[in-house]
């Protein structure tokens, strides 16, 4: 019988540790899963595997860039000022290439939507 009781409060205690375990788990800093690769204005090719999620994201290299490849599982923003702010913002969907039109400014920043 004392066998049995221990099973059964181990069974809750796990039951119950669980949820706080999750709950613990999904405050970690999260990030968007592959790689964003851009060219900048130099023609340099710089690329960020598994960036966060949270914040602003400032594209290094001179000039800015003027390709990206979203080889991530999100969608990313892409902004002309470095403080993710400016219009005209453009929308990169997943695992698509953008290219800024020549009558525009290269992207110096980007956000990602989650």
């Amino acid at each position: 019988m004392s066998d049995l009781r221990h099973r059964r409060l181990g069974i809750i205690a796990g039951a119950v540790l669980l949820p706080l375990t999750v709950a613990g788990c999904s405050g970690m800093g999260r990030s968007a899963v592959g790689t964003i690769s851009y060219t900048t204005e130099k023609g340099r090719i710089i690329s960020e595997t598994s960036p966060s999620v949270r914040g602003c994201h400032v594209l290094l290299g001179e000039g800015g860039a003027t390709t990206i490849l979203n080889n991530t599982l999100v969608d990313l923003v892409m902004y002309p000022n470095a403080d993710c702010t400016g219009k005209p913002s453009a929308y990169s969907a997943t695992t698509l290439t953008n290219r800024v039109s020549p009558s525009l400014k290269n992207w110096h920043s980007f956000t990602i939507v989650h």
